[in-house]
């Protein structure tokens, strides 16, 4: 494996990598980097939680002027999520060297951007609506941009923004690098790829490397109505420190958190519908393990970048094969152990496969856990809370009472009366959530039309997923509020700016 310390990085840089706890690159970083060091234009296949933004973010701190007032670097992302993560990251890599990176982003007040924007950043990590919108009123120019960056182009493509991004890089007067990353690698985006840039160098992760080897990856062959009493007793047995589950639709999301709450799991959702100051609250309060499951919809949750993720549950099945590695890319960080479990309905199995196609890897089928398992799991877990308390001679104080008690009481007695206090029986609250019906794999005579669906809207890249116009239409309304319709003016611009 190589190390930072391994390439031509000056020492401002390599210093706050070094304190970031980066030490080995990853795979991405070890190809990307020295690529643009050299100055090459470059498209780099690799999906969120590969490292790729230390990937473009060191080599563009890299060539930054601190002491040029002017914005020199631009990052174009999807959702305001990872512009907010994106901006982060970089004024961790830039904070030695003096470098400010400021995110922009719809549903924020822009005012409270324009205060930002005076004071003179050398970055600006954006979604493409709100940064239209702020070259328009020219508080933002692109004059002297040196480095322009678009992470998740695939994603910016199913939102409906390649028009935006089009006429952003339109704007860049100079010659300038440009640093394309994408998962996959759809004919539109090769084609902004040949119109904007210069005989760029293209870096690839392997396809065992995109699906993410450590994270374990299992599927329950489970009716839909079996489906939400299968995810809570999952829940019991794992015991995650974090989880996601991801929910097809925002009406999906509300009732799944709901249910999760009657059944006294602590649980929060995000999706579309949500506004942006609660959603940055929900997402807080995961980050910081005050909430234990986190429910989203795909585009919610695109760009998520929280460590400490232990499971990734996907109740519904995504409506693409690329959405399903996106979606354990929440779990297994930075080398960590993750698993995620899959939930396929009969109907569903044509789906499952093309997921395993793919991935080129077999997902393994888990037994549905009974009621008795997971009561089971819970008191083995009381017992083991016991021992520990043992262990740790915290019982002291409590001895005369116990004596107490065992000279009244049989010991066997004592003992299972206080595994059952400390055991928390699983809930058995009803909760009916309203059906969704099954994906179907794509036919492939149909895929002909792959892209005008996928620019349709659709979960996470809809040109890969299977399933007719009318059935997807409930699930559009839900991930893509913003149309791409063509009206251009500043009626498309506000729609823009309101999605972004």
């Amino acid at each position: 494996m190589k190390t930072f310390s391994e390439l031509n990085i000056e020492n401002d840089v390599l210093k706050a990598v070094e304190n970031m706890g980066f030490e080995t690159m990853t795979p991405i970083q070890a190809e990307a980097i020295p690529t643009a060091i050299a100055g090459k234009d470059m498209i780099g296949q690799a999906q969120t939680g590969t490292g790729k933004t230390a990937a473009f973010g060191v080599p563009m701190i890299q060539k930054i002027d601190p002491n040029n007032p002017n914005i020199q670097g631009i990052v174009i992302a999807p959702t305001r999520e990872l512009a907010i993560q994106v901006g982060e990251e970089l004024n961790r890599i830039g904070q030695t060297k003096g470098v400010k990176t400021v995110p922009v982003y719809g549903g924020q007040d822009i005012n409270r951007q324009i205060k930002a924007l005076k004071r003179r950043p050398q970055i600006i990590a954006a979604t493409p609506g709100r940064l239209l919108d702020h070259i328009r009123r020219r508080t933002i120019k692109l004059n002297n941009i040196e480095t322009a960056v678009l992470d998740e182009a695939d994603e910016m493509l199913n939102m409906g923004f390649i028009e935006d991004i089009e006429a952003i890089l339109a704007e860049i007067p100079q010659e300038h690098q440009t640093l394309l990353f994408s998962a996959t690698m759809p004919k539109r985006i090769q084609l902004l790829a040949e119109k904007f840039m210069q005989q760029p160098e293209i870096v690839r992760v392997k396809s065992k490397e995109l699906t993410v080897d450590h994270i374990d990856q299992y599927y329950y062959d489970v009716k839909e109505n079996q489906k939400f009493d299968v995810l809570c007793r999952s829940l019991d047995i794992e015991s995650p420190d974090l989880a996601i589950v991801f929910g097809r639709t925002k009406k999906r999301v509300d009732e799944l958190v709901e249910g999760l709450m009657k059944r006294g799991y602590s649980a929060e959702g995000i999706h579309g519908d949500i506004p942006q100051v609660k959603r940055e609250k929900v997402i807080r309060r995961f980050k910081d393990q005050a909430t234990d499951i986190l429910v989203a919809t795909d585009v919610a949750a695109r760009g998520l970048d929280i460590s400490g993720v232990t499971h990734v549950y996907n109740f519904d099945l995504p409506q693409d094969p690329e959405s399903y590695v996106h979606r354990i890319g929440r779990t297994g960080r930075a080398g960590e152990k993750g698993s995620a479990y899959t939930f396929v309905t009969p109907r569903e199995m044509d789906h499952l496969k093309s997921i395993e196609k793919l991935t080129k890897r077999q997902i393994d089928k888990k037994p549905i856990p009974s009621y008795e398992a997971v009561l089971e799991g819970l008191q083995e877990g009381a017992v083991e809370q016991l021992r520990q308390t043992i262990w740790a001679n915290e019982g002291d104080d409590y001895r005369e009472a116990a004596k107490r008690l065992l000279s009244e009481e049989e010991a066997v007695d004592v003992v299972s009366s206080a595994i059952k206090l400390l055991t928390k029986e699983p809930s058995q609250t009803p909760v009916k959530l309203t059906a969704v019906e099954p994906l179907r794999a794509k036919k492939a005579k149909g895929q002909h039309n792959n892209r005008n669906r996928g620019r349709g809207g659709g979960q996470g890249g809809g040109y890969k997923g299977g399933g007719n116009r009318n059935r997807n239409q409930n699930q559009n309304r839900d991930n893509r509020r913003h149309r791409n319709n063509k009206q251009g003016g500043q009626k498309r611009n506000q729609q823009n700016q309101n999605r972004s």
